[in-house]
């Protein structure tokens, strides 16, 4: 029966046949990630009883409260992945400058990306939170790496990757060639490929969006969610469910799993941080891996995987899920968002207006 499973390792040695010239860094970094994973995993399985719940006292590089399990599971990713010699740096979102690999080690040649908790206000309500994570090539290998080299497009990763914590453990990873899902066997310690090549439905009745900043959207997506919510009668001409889970990770799972479309685009709130989510740790390793599952990944206005970051911690609007609803959204964009959106949902004619 073991036989017949392959585990993450099996994989990635099956995958590196590919390229004989390989070093074999690559997977040693990857499966240095893995058990980082399986360590958080542990950790936030026992919760309560770990004492590692509510908030560290302390706050991120984005203004953001720290939660305990934020500190430990970012300290994780740093011990796991910096001894091996396989890294001329490292980058976290909830550190402002990137982490310099310890003198004792050797300095390799790659640059590894982290969001080491994803979704962590989610931790003390049981909710699924994950870990995301993508590895560039250093443009100076074998020195210590400088801000600017973490500024590389999303095109230019070569693997990405996240881990959910959820009934199951799960970890979904792209090195290039299609999205896999690995799920973990406790009993084992490995992960399992149970969901080998992944794909996005093409076409999809699900989206997922923060209603609470509708206030703020563009008159594109305003468009867009008021033609869902219309369902049947609107002009759609089908009903659409609507899910909000307000942790990246099990969006982009979700999606991959069963199709959809997930929206956090740009807004008005606050003119100097027109998004939330991070370019470099979250919106970019998510894009990947939706691009390499045959989904689309778009800012609204260009593919995301093109966008060239300014700033280790910048952020951008992300739109990501099944390829008819991304091209309509930027559709929407191109054609509809140079004026105020009358809202037809709501105006006239719509489902809302009480009859005169």
């Amino acid at each position: 029966m073991f036989a017949e499973r392959t585990t993450l390792a099996q994989y990635l040695i099956e995958e590196r046949r590919h390229h004989p010239d390989a070093s074999g860094d690559l997977n040693s970094l990857i499966l240095g990630i893995a058990l980082a994973c399986k360590a958080i995993s542990r950790r936030v399985a026992h919760g309560s009883l770990a004492g590692i719940l509510g908030d560290e006292g302390t706050v991120n590089v984005q203004g953001e409260v720290q939660k305990k399990l934020d500190v430990v599971s970012n300290d994780i990713f740093t011990r796991a992945s910096e001894w091996g010699g396989a890294l001329a740096g490292m980058a976290s979102e909830e550190v402002e400058a990137p982490i310099a690999i310890p003198e004792r080690y050797p300095c390799g040649k790659y640059l590894l990306l982290f969001d080491p908790l994803d979704g962590s206000s989610n931790i003390d309500v049981n909710v699924s939170v994950g870990s995301i994570f993508s590895i560039h090539r250093s443009p100076n290998p074998g020195q210590h790496a400088t801000v600017v080299d973490f500024l590389q497009r999303g095109t230019d990763q070569v693997f990405a990757g996240y881990a959910i914590y959820g009934p199951s453990t799960m970890l979904v990873i792209s090195v290039g060639n299609g999205t896999h899902g690995f799920t973990l066997d406790p009993e084992l310690g490995e992960f399992i490929l149970t969901h080998p090549s992944i794909l996005v439905p093409g076409v999809t009745s699900e989206f997922a969006i923060n209603m609470s900043n509708s206030r703020f959207w563009e008159p594109a997506v305003k468009r867009y969610v008021d033609e869902c919510l219309a369902g049947k009668v609107g002009p759609r001409g089908r009903d659409f469910n609507m899910r909000w889970v307000a942790s990246l990770v099990a969006e982009a799972h979700r999606v991959l799993m069963r199709g959809g479309v997930f929206l956090y685009p740009r807004g008005t709130r606050d003119p100097n941080t027109p998004s939330k989510l991070r370019l470099l740790y979250e919106a970019s390793p998510i894009s990947f891996l939706i691009e390499q599952a045959g989904g689309r990944a778009s800012t609204g206005r260009e593919r995301l995987l093109d966008v060239v970051p300014k700033e280790l911690h910048e952020r951008v609007g992300f739109i990501f899920g099944s390829s008819d609803e991304v091209d309509r959204i930027e559709r929407y964009h191109r054609d509809y968002n140079l004026r105020d959106y009358d809202a037809p949902l709501f105006g006239a004619r719509g489902l809302f207006r009480e009859r005169a």
